[in-house]
């Protein structure tokens, strides 16, 4: 396995140099400083993403008429921003649960089920990297909202 480096970042924080290629692997000391930067990054990457888009349908917002002559053109315009407004606004909620998960892990807290204290599963947090419960405490707290909402 190639080496990684850890050098001072801001705060006085170690900043860790992933190697090329790096995955994290249940071979591995749960949490350790790669993993803890490998998900740092996944997160940052995705914050990223999701800003660069909301940014493009703001442009694209400013740029394009708000009233079309047709009737059924402007349905149909108002229609697909409507679409577009509900998808970033799901974003930016989505953007304050990255921000949740960045402050887990400098806290020490990612990666830890928020209601059991388990390790949550690195194939969970690969395929969803603000999880804060493993896939039990998850279906249980699933279970239970269903059954309030019956009632």
């Amino acid at each position: 396995m190639a080496s990684s480096t850890v050098t001072p970042g801001d705060h006085g924080k170690a900043v860790v140099a992933l190697p090329d290629g790096y995955k994290p692997s249940a071979d591995e000391e749960f949490m350790n400083p790669l993993q803890l930067e490998y998900f740092r990054l996944r997160l940052l990457d995705w914050k990223k993403q999701i800003l660069a888009e909301a940014e493009g349908t703001l442009a694209v917002l400013q740029s394009e008429p708000l009233r079309e002559p047709d009737m059924n053109d402007r349905a149909s315009s108002e229609t697909d921003w409507s679409i577009e407004l509900r998808t970033r606004d799901r974003q930016r909620k989505l953007i304050s649960k990255i921000d949740a998960a960045l402050r887990r892990i400098d806290e020490g807290e990612y990666g830890y089920c928020e209601v059991t204290g388990e390790p949550i599963s690195l194939g969970r947090l690969e395929a969803r990297p603000i999880a804060t419960m493993t896939l039990e405490a998850q279906e249980r707290h699933e279970r239970q909202e269903k059954v309030s909402r019956d009632d």
